[in-house]
This record gives C-alpha cells, structure tokens and sequence, in this order.
C-alpha cells in the first residue's frame, strides 16, 4: 500500500516537472529568437518538439554569422505548430537550407492560415536546393493564395523569373571555358572565409570566423586574417589589430600607401546588427586601435560597411542604408582629403542601385569595371555579381555575370588579378555554393579562345539556309536566334543567321513566310503564349527594317504547344536537352 502511495505521489511530480522542462525550453527558444539568436533558438526549439513528440536528432551546425529575425507571426497558434515555423525559420536565416526545408514542410501540413509566409519560404529554400521546378510551382502556389500586394509577392513574382534564368544559364554552350576550384583547407578549415584583398602578389588579407588558439574561447566571431602564399601553399597568420569584447571586424582595404588600412566593424544586439567604417593606422608591431570614420559615411542611426579604396587613392567606395539612396543598402563614393577624410558622400545613383541590397563595391581598374553584388537583380538567386563600365557620374546598365560565376546561393566579395581584355582571368570570390552555412572562398578563371590567325585560316564557305527553293508547308528551323532572358528583344548574336534568312527571301521574292517562335513548358501557359508571340514579332520587324515587304511576312507564337522533344525524362526528371530543343524559332513556307 505504501508502494502504491509513493507512486502515486512520485508520478505527478514527475510529470509536473517534465511539463515544466518543456515549457521552459520553449520559453528559451522563444527569447533567443526575438534576440536574433538562431542558433540557440534552433537547439531549444527541437528540445520543445522532441519533448512533445518524435525524437528528432540535431545536426552539429556552427553559423558564422546572425540576420535580423523575421516579423513575427500574427494571430493565435498552437504552440508546438509555431514551434515548427520558427524552428524552419531560425535554419533559413542560419543559411542552412537542408535543415530548414523539412520544417517547413511540416510547418505547410498544418494548413495554418496563421503562417502566410510559410509557403514563400518554403520555395526559397526549394531554390537553394537546387529542386527548380519544386520551387516554380511553390512560388506560383504563394502567389494564387497571397492576396497582399507587399514586397513578398514583388519577390514571389521575381523569384520566378530567376527561375527561369537558372534554368537558361545552366544550359550555356560556354562553361568549359571556366574553371572554379575552392580554396585549400589552410583557407576554408571551416565557418566563414570570405571578403579577399590582394596586399601584394603573394598575400591576401580575408576575413573568417574560424577557431584558432587566440579565440577558441570566443567562437564564430569575425576577424582578419592574413594568407602568405609560397609554391601555392598558404600559411595564415591572424592580424593583429585591437578588436573589443563582442565586436566583429573585416571586410577590409588598404590605402594605396599601404599605411591605412578601412574595415568594417559590426556588433549584434538584440538580433539587429548595427555596422560602421573605421580606419587603423599602420605600426610596427601590427594596427593601431580603428578610429570611427566621420558621419559623412557613418551617418547615426544608419549603417555603413564594406570599404574599397579606388587606385587615385582619394575615393572611397562602400555600402550604406543611409537615407537618400534607392531602398535597403546602397553604393556609395566619399571623396576623401590628403588626411584620408571624407569631404562628401554620393549615392552612385538608381542606375546601379535598385529598392534591394547593393552590397560589395569593388573597382577593376585595368578593364574600368565596377563589380558588385546585389540581391534585387534577374540573376541565379540570393546575391549575384554584377558589373557595369562607366565612371562615378556615369554608368552603363549592370550586367548578371551568369553562371558559373555566380551559384544558386549567395555569391558577395570578388577580386581580379585579370588584364583589361579578360577581368575573369585570375579571380577569388566568396560564395557558399558548397556549404550548408557559411561563406567560402573560391578560385574562379575563365579561358578566351584562341583565334586563328587569318593569314593561316582556311576560308568557310557561306553556308545557306536551305540548297534549294522551299516548297509550300515547309518548316525549317533557324539556328542560333537568341533573345534576351525572359524578354522579347533579339541578341546580336542572332543577326548573322536572320541576315541569311533576309538573303534567301531576296532570293526567292514571290515567297510568303509564317515566323514560328516557341518554348519550353517551364513557367505559365499563358505567359509563354505571350513570350512567344513577341518574339515572333521582333523577328518580323528585323526582316523589315532588312528590306523585306512586310505583306510577305507573318508571325505567330505558339508557347510549349508544339515540343520537337521531350520535357522530361520517362522518369520524370528534367530533360533539359529536350527542352533546349523545344525553345526554338523557324519560318514556315506559306505561298509563292
């Protein structure tokens, strides 16, 4: 009897106490989240949900670096459902895709209209993955069910046209001119590497958040580092520049006297990081303490990040949310005195800058090209490199560098020992295409072919369209017609074979031709029913302005309804020679 009493005694208090470990890991989870704290959020979220039911096994994961949190979720839901949201979300901002992607999964089970963003998350992830059709149909998904016309449908609807850039830019007929390796393990042991500088021909300056023996005690902090390459072995050294309690720094430059080194310094409070542009003085024994740049760069309350010193030695680019920019972060110049102080700040103006992120100046002298980073451009997704020719005045329009320069994840710092015909010679940039988390630095040259010499060249003969007049219902297909992505205007390269198509109709003057365009079955059908159909149009208004009487010519689009091949595999998969073959334009012989 006294057995049975102790039970039932025991019994409660054990499960009150359990209860009690479960609320009290929530309540941790929930604190580290509001702080920015996704790591620990992330830990103590799945000792919630373990408690609560299936045992799930946390993967060993270090992150380099901390994001804002998301807004939060409005209305009332049950506990262990937002659990679950927040948990996909702390290995979102984590850059931790594989985890996250399974949250939100089940996070989307729950048919919660609490969680409106679950569904626009959960494609971001499918695309960093790299399931691209998966992720085009979970856009798609968000867009008929979000109702709100706000800056996650804009992203929705722009998500899906890099879709559709990834998709082309994988399937370019020049990729074995690149070559891209990452860097050994002296560079990438682990965490973040990024943010290259060349010093001089054999050093490179970099920040990273590795653990060495000056900082085992303070993990995952930002800090520089210096890499002495000999026979192409590196030997890295941290720099020794003071750096306080808390604080990270990197993402530097050095003056063009070598004496003055910008940086950028960041602390995280609260989940919100706050950044500014310090200089430190050359010594002999290292850096002197970082001095705060005046408020023409650091303007209170705002951020400023990101130096690069230009060649004349008197301009100083860098990355600032400032007000009087675009929106998010910005490019901007200050023209700096023979002290090294700003006397003004200029935004680079809303040809290079966008309502998104700008972020990473960097200046390629030798070819003038101004290259950066930016994550509101068509490009393969998350920050991609772009870069535009002009000078502080006067820009041309930013161009995507593609794939394979840039990856499907995040692609943000880039160098260039290139010459001025080739600036992707001999470059180094930070990505994380290979990591789960972090940042990494890679090695990236892309090859010119040789040319010929014409003395020694054997003449090609002029190769027609067709050997002999066409008969009526004849369709031939027009090789090497290009069009800008996801737009109707035609490609140089295109000229060349719509010149010879101009020839055969002046050949041939009595002959009435239907221009045919068509698509993949990638993207919405009426959308490539409109694509294609202006297409076909911009070819017959080429023709025309060649010399050919436009009552000879007409035009139609016929979107994916007429494939050559097929889509998919007959397992399903992508085919994407098939739908190479499928996005085509041909002319069809109507009458004589």
């Amino acid at each position: 009897m006294k057995k049975i009493f102790l039970i039932l005694v025991v019994v409660p208090g054990f499960m009150g106490a359990r209860a009690q470990f479960v609320a009290d890991y929530l309540k941790a989870a929930d604190t580290y989240y509001k702080k920015g704290d996704y790591y620990s959020a992330a830990r103590y979220y799945e000792k919630y949900l373990d408690s609560k039911g299936p045992k799930t096994k946390p993967d060993n994961y270090n992150p380099y670096n901390v994001k804002p949190a998301a807004a939060a979720v409005k209305g009332a839901t049950p506990s262990s459902q937002l659990a679950v949201y927040n948990l996909a979300e702390s290995y979102r901002q984590l850059n931790y895709p594989v985890k996250a992607v399974m949250y939100y999964e089940q996070a989307l089970s729950y048919n919660n209209n609490q969680l409106p963003l679950a569904l626009y998350y959960y494609a971001s992830t499918l695309r960093a993955l790299g399931k691209y059709e998966e992720a085009e149909k979970a856009f798609q998904g968000f867009l008929d069910t979000y109702k709100t016309d706000d800056a996650y449908a804009n992203s929705a609807k722009s998500e899906v046209l890099n879709l559709h850039f990834i998709r082309e830019q994988l399937q370019r007929n020049d990729l074995q001119l690149y070559t891209i390796e990452k860097q050994g393990a002296a560079i990438n042991p682990g965490g973040a590497n990024y943010a290259p500088v060349w010093l001089n021909k054999n050093t490179l300056l970099f920040t990273s958040t590795r653990t060495d023996d000056s900082s085992k005690n303070k993990p995952f902090l930002n800090r520089m580092y210096e890499a002495a390459y000999t026979n192409g072995d590196a030997q890295v050294n941290r720099i020794e520049i003071p750096q306080g309690a808390g604080i990270h720094q990197g993402v530097a430059c050095l003056s063009t006297d070598g004496n003055t080194l910008f940086l950028t310094r960041w602390s995280i409070v609260n989940g919100k990081k706050t950044s500014a542009i310090y200089t430190s003085k050359k010594q002999d024994n290292g850096w002197g303490e970082p001095v705060l740049l005046d408020a023409l760069v650091n303007t209170p309350g705002y951020n400023a990040q990101q130096p690069f010193v230009l060649a004349d030695g008197k301009t100083l680019l860098f990355a600032s949310d400032k007000p009087g920019g675009s929106g998010g972060f910005d490019l901007w110049y200050a023209i700096l005195d023979a002290n090294g102080k700003p006397e003004k700040a200029v935004n680079l103006g809303n040809t290079i800058n966008t309502v998104n992120d700008e972020q990473a100046p960097y200046y390629h002298a030798a070819s003038g090209t101004l290259v950066f980073s930016c994550n509101g451009r068509t490009g393969m997704g998350g920050f991609d490199f772009f870069f535009s020719k002009g000078n502080l005045d006067a820009w041309t329009t930013p161009e995507n560098f593609g794939y394979p320069v840039n990856s499907i994840k995040d692609d943000i710092y880039f160098t260039s020992r290139g010459n001025d015909k080739n600036i992707l010679e001999d470059v180094l940039l930070s990505s994380d295409r290979s990591a789960e988390c972090c940042l990494e630095l890679f090695s990236l040259k892309k090859s010119i072919p040789v040319e010929v010499a014409k003395k020694d060249s054997v003449p090609t003969p002029e190769i027609s369209l067709v050997k002999e007049e066409p008969k009526v219902e004849t369709v031939i297909v027009l090789d090497n017609v290009y069009y800008d992505f996801d737009r109707s205007s035609l490609r140089q390269e295109s000229f060349p074979t719509l010149d010879k198509l101009v020839s055969l109709l002046n050949e041939y003057p009595t002959m009435i031709i239907e221009i045919r365009a068509h698509t993949d079955n990638m993207g919405d059908e009426k959308y490539n029913q409109l694509l294609s159909d202006a297409r076909a149009q911009k070819v017959v208004a080429y023709l025309i302005s060649k010399g050919i009487d436009k009552a000879r010519l007409q035009s139609k689009g016929y979107g994916a309804t007429m494939p050559v091949a097929p889509n998919k595999k007959a397992d399903g998969s992508d085919d994407a020679e098939g739908r190479q073959q499928n996005r085509r334009t041909e002319f069809k012989v109507l009458g004589k």
